[in-house]
Parts: structure tokens; sequence; C-alpha cells
């Protein structure tokens, strides 16, 4: 059993367990109370000329990295991102692997009047509903561990809740599920979640099976502008950072050096 596996069976059982903190029924119907989303698509789209888009990620830790970080502050980190011209930001709320919590999501969102994708191991539609009740306007669903009816459902409970999806795939075959699911938002991991090795050249390799009408993201080992450069050639509307932006003590002149600036 892989990591990605062993996530998603312990998810499972957490999430049975919310239900029965509180259930289904009663969560939807505090999601009146909610504010309207914010537009995160239109947010990776929206960057200027030979330049691409970047969702910066807020995560304290990692399966493969441990502790990245112990000076942490959610409010801090936002704002810090924001200067440095994220266009996005992703929030990490899964607390057994990666030290997050849910309430991250309300903080990030409170901080900075970016849109938020919460990034969580969504294997029920009672995490759709509850992502939108935290205040995310997007949330990451990782093709690799659903069903083609499980996306395609989800795809369409987020976008009932006016949310974008952010859909993780790891190869060519992914790519086309989730295109023959009407997914939007494509993204690539660069990392290998069997052995956790990364390789940007995943990303370069997978762009040409993503049509130009959907949006591209690369996630994963960005770590310079280098790396960016070859991404805004290779076509990609935005990048994922997580890792090298956490390691870093000035994160606004870390985004904006990976921006070449």
């Amino acid at each position: 059993m892989n990591k990605l596996e062993e996530i998603f069976r312990y998810k499972k059982i957490e999430v049975e367990r919310k239900k029965n903190e509180l259930p289904f029924s009663e969560l939807i119907e505090l999601l009146p109370t909610v504010d309207t989303t914010r537009d995160f698509a239109e947010s990776l789209r929206h960057h200027e000329p030979d330049s691409i888009s970047c969702i910066a990620e807020i995560k304290k830790a990692s399966p493969s990295k441990g502790v990245i970080t112990t000076n942490f502050s959610v409010e801090r980190i936002a704002h810090e991102y924001r200067m440095g011209g994220a266009a996005a930001i992703s929030v990490l709320t899964d607390q057994k692997y990666f030290h997050g919590k849910d309430e991250f999501v309300k903080t990030a969102k409170a901080t900075v009047p970016l849109p938020i994708l919460r990034k969580e191991f969504i294997v029920d539609e009672y995490q759709i509903y509850e992502s939108r009740l935290l205040g995310a306007d997007a949330i990451l669903l990782i093709v690799a561990g659903l069903s083609d009816s499980e996306l395609k459902n989800f795809i369409t409970v987020a976008r009932d809740l006016s949310m974008s999806t952010l859909i993780e795939c790891h190869s060519k075959e992914e790519i086309e599920r989730t295109l023959e699911c009407d997914g939007e938002i494509i993204g690539i991991n660069n990392r290998d979640l069997k052995t956790f090795t990364v390789e940007i050249e995943t990303s370069l390799n997978l762009k040409k099976f993503i049509p130009n009408d959907k949006l591209s993201v690369s996630e994963s080992g960005i770590r310079n502008y280098y790396t960016v450069r070859q991404l805004i050639d290779a076509g990609f509307d935005a990048m994922l950072v997580g890792e090298h932006l956490m390691m870093q003590s000035d994160r606004k002149i870390a985004l904006q050096h990976l921006f070449g600036k």
C-alpha cells in the first residue's frame, strides 16, 4: 500500500467520525451563513503576459519532509504570499500527515482577499460541503484516489456550491479521465506518490495532453526561476508552490524571486 492509499483509507474513517460530530443535514443547514466564493479560476487566468500565476501553499509538515517550519503563523504567511504576488493560496487541512487544521482555511480567508484552495484528501461528498462551510473557494481532487463516478460527482457538487476544482493528475490516462469528467483546472503533480521523487519533466511531458481551453497547473518541485521559465515556455497557466516557500525566512522575497523579479 503506497502513502496515498494509506491516507485515503484513514481519511474515510476520519470523515465518518466527522459525520457523527456534525451530521450532513445540519452541515447543509449552515451553508446559507457563508459568504459568496471568490473566483479561483479567474485568479489563475489573470497574470502578466509571458508570466505565470502562483498558488502559494501554507503547509506546516509533509510525510516526506516531516515538519517544514516551526515558525508557523497562517496570518503572517498568507500576508507574505499576497505581498509577494500570489494569485491564490492553498491551505493544507489534513492533521495527521500534514499538521493542518480545518480552521486554517477560515483564518487565511479572513486575512487576505485572495481565493483559497482547501487542499485536502477528498473521499466523500460530505467534505465538499464542509469545505464550502469553512470558506474555501476551491478544492483539490486527486484522480489517483477516485473512481470516474466519484470524480464526476464531486466536480458537479463543487460547481453547484460555486467552488472550483483543481484536479490533480500524474499520467496521460488520468488527464483523459479528467477531461471525460469535464474538469476545468488540471494540475500535474511532479511528485511520484509511491516513491516521493520529484521530476519537473512530468509536467513538461504531460502538458501537451491538456487542451488549451483548460487551465493547467504544475505542482511540486518548483524552486527557482529557471524551472518557472520552463513552465511558462511550456504554456502553463499557474504553478503551485509550497515546500520551497515554506522553508524561506522571507516568503515575499522568495516568491518574487520565483517570478524573476
